[in-house]
């Protein structure tokens, strides 16, 4: 279908409402970028120019700001025009502009690598990382949006894998943040690609009755609104057929098309709150109401903060219609979303402005939180807290404490503050006494019962949903234990001690505790505790650092290392024929599944394993010791790569790059240098063979060299 043309000066007179600095703005930034496009066209055949255009034109119509709508009508400059950079970006149109249109020029590299849910997670979890400016998001979604209206241009492959893409990452992303505008027309034209089949059959169902439907919306129309203009209320009615998305839907989940009542809908928008109440009541005095189909999002609004009242009502005519009532504000954040409030910021509304921007939070509290999980569990936060049902509760106060299904007492509490969490010793929930482990339910009002002296209970964490609560409780125990394996070890040396009828203050003296932290290379008498108390090293070695006896315990443990000493019982590393041997990965040199490796007999923590020829190995051979990997284990390895870049794309090819080859990059350091920068990566692999493959590719890009 061809997209609708659109000129700048059909675009530029919209903005009449824009004051004349902003309207100036934004006319140099089209002049800027026409000139930057000059001469390209895109697969439709179109001025390139006319992309940014139609992506600013969709914004205007979410109420965006002026810097968004700068930024809309250069995002394309940077990845496809001639002369532009940040830097020129910032000079002409500021920071706030040059960083959002780099951010979305980074995010538009990024592709779905496969059609795995772990794989949208992922992609979802980076595109969001990226976008420091949620505006970036809104851009994002715009562009995408005006490139599926014209996706006719590109192979048909090419449209399946888009609207895979579009479906698995970014209309999640359009709901949370309310954008439903967007969200409905990303959804329709997806299923129209993904399912032209279904997507027929639906439309010739309602095709059949297309012009009956209309008949019955306009006189259910005049119906209500001669009712409301009877009792004196101020309003305006729109009237729809159900989007082919929403239909689909609801058949998927096992609903018969007779059985799906919201297929006519009419929305009513009024001045005040108060209003939409009495509306409510006055069509239910009217029309008989469908048993319960009445909602009430406005006392209960939904997680993106959406309000409305809904009901289900039998027409005069024998059919159903669903009618939502709402005031004009509550329309502009359910159909435009968040951005919509910046139109507002004048009106006071700043406990709204302050859910919003917990909103746009969430994304990256959910990344943050769960940084240092695997995939699987940060698929399951993500689902969970992020993208699965949410349930709306009470303090008694009447405050709203947002939550994921199935939270229980302590969630709340720790949502409340850490301290209230880890102090909570019951609850009540609706003036009952509830366990701790209860779930939640939409409109429960709870009350924490705390005590100062409690402390969390490590049961806990069988039950508790959130991240939030999981991490401040495992940060509680993970000290705890800490303090009780320093008091353990404690106790453990200075019984050793004396059974040896040695002086306390004579083996911990400041000599012997400076050669014990030198060698073992650690930095307080906490510290030599700890390790004793979590039996990393035995008391007895520990003495013997400080005795003549060393050098024998050293000759033992290079005749036969003790197979007492546990590491885990399915070793990456076979140690001399054995396993069960305790073992580390040298860092020096940082060996992966594949590498000639040779073993190091360390001083008290089992054998180090390096690369063969490591020059730390050459120091003493004769505490070298045959190794070898264990073709049993499958893991992954840390591996570091350093790299010369001379190449402003480089950190997005390198993003999308590793999340095609799927290798996550653990860390990454720049240093820039008179020949460029040099960027120091630690990334984890599988084996040899995935590592040098990922350098090869990384290799080939511009200006890019793989530094051995």
């Amino acid at each position: 279908m061809k997209d609708k043309e659109i000129t700048f000066e059909m675009f530029y007179s919209r903005l009449k409402t824009t004051n004349e600095i902003s309207l100036n703005k934004i006319k140099e930034a089209y002049e800027y970028a026409l000139k930057e496009h000059e001469g390209k066209k895109r697969l439709s055949g179109d001025d390139y120019i006319t992309h940014p255009l139609h992506v600013a034109n969709i914004l205007i119509d979410l109420n965006v700001d002026d810097t968004t709508i700068i930024a809309a009508i250069l995002h394309e400059v940077l990845n496809n025009g001639e002369t532009a950079t940040k830097e020129i970006l910032e000079n002409k149109f500021g920071h706030d502009v040059a960083k959002i249109v780099d951010s979305v020029s980074k995010i538009n590299k990024l592709e779905l690598v496969d059609e795995t849910e772990s794989s949208a997670i992922y992609l979802r979890k980076v595109l969001v990382g990226l976008a420091e400016d949620p505006r970036v998001l809104y851009i994002k979604l715009a562009d995408r949006l005006h490139n599926m209206r014209t996706n006719w241009a590109i192979k048909e492959e090419k449209q399946k894998d888009k609207a895979k893409e579009t479906m698995a990452v970014l209309v999640p992303i359009a709901h949370r943040l309310g954008i439903n505008s967007i969200k409905g027309e990303l959804e329709d034209i997806c299923l129209r690609i993904l399912k032209p089949d279904v997507y027929q059959d639906i439309l010739e169902k309602l095709n059949k009755t297309t012009m009956e439907l209309n008949d019955n919306l306009l006189e259910m129309k005049d119906n209500l609104s001669h009712l409301l203009n009877e009792n004196g209320i101020n309003h305006q009615i729109k009237g729809r057929v159900k989007s082919v998305y929403s239909i689909y839907n609801k058949l998927n989940n096992g609903k018969k098309y007779s059985d799906i009542y919201d297929i006519l809908a009419l929305r009513i928008f009024v001045d005040k709150e108060t209003d939409c109440y009495t509306v409510i009541g006055l069509i239910h005095s009217k029309y008989r109401p469908v048993p319960k189909r009445f909602k009430d999002y406005i006392a209960n609004p939904k997680e993106n903060m959406y309000q409305s009242l809904h009901t289900t009502v039998f027409g005069n005519d024998g059919e159903v219609y669903e009618v939502q009532v709402r005031t004009y504000e509550m329309d502009e954040i359910a159909e435009k979303g968040i951005a919509s409030h910046w139109s507002y910021k004048e009106k006071g509304s700043k406990k709204v402005q302050a859910i919003m921007e917990q909103k746009l939070e969430m994304f990256r509290n959910i990344i943050e939180t769960n940084s240092d999980e695997n995939d699987a569990s940060f698929e399951n936060a993500m689902n969970n807290d992020l993208l699965g049902e949410l349930i709306y509760v009470f303090t008694p106060k009447g405050d709203v404490i947002e939550l994921p299904k199935d939270s229980t007492p302590v969630d709340f509490a720790y949502r409340i503050h850490s301290g209230v969490g880890d102090t909570t010793v019951g609850a009540i929930v609706n003036d009952n006494i509830v366990p701790l482990s209860y779930a939640l339910q939409n409109n429960d009002i709870v009350k924490v019962i705390t005590n100062n002296n409690a402390t969390p209970n490590q049961d806990w964490l069988n039950f508790v949903k959130t991240p939030q609560a999981k991490t401040k409780i495992k940060s509680y125990f993970s000290k705890k234990d800490r303090e009780s394996y320093i008091e353990k070890g404690k106790n453990i040396l200075e019984k050793e001690i004396r059974k040896r009828k040695l002086s306390i203050s004579e083996v911990l003296s400041d000599s012997n505790l400076n050669k014990i932290y030198k060698d073992l290379k650690m930095e307080s008498l906490e510290d030599l505790y700890l390790s004793i108390g979590s039996l990393r090293y035995t008391a007895g070695y520990i003495i013997n650092l400080t005795t003549e006896d060393k050098q024998n315990v050293d000759d033992i443990l290079i005749e036969k290392i003790k197979p007492t000493i546990i590491h885990h019982t399915k070793d990456d590393v076979i140690v001399d024929g054995n396993t069960n041997i305790m073992y580390s990965l040298a860092k020096c040199c940082k060996p992966v599944k594949g590498d000639e490796i040779i073993g190091f007999i360390t001083k008290g923590e089992g054998v180090s394993v390096h690369k063969k020829g490591c020059m730390n190995t050459k120091t003493n051979e004769d505490r070298l010791i045959k190794v070898e990997w264990n073709e049993e284990v499958e893991n992954t390895y840390l591996s570091d790569i350093s790299i010369l870049v001379n190449n402003q794309n480089f950190l997005m090819d390198l993003i999308t790059e590793s999340t095609k080859e799927k290798i996550h990059i653990v860390e990454m350091h720049n240093k820039d240098t008179e020949f460029g920068t040099i960027c120091n990566l630690t990334v984890k692999v599988k084996n040899k063979d995935e590592l040098v493959h990922f350098k090869n590719q990384i290799s080939k890009f511009k200006n890019v060299k793989v530094m051995e």
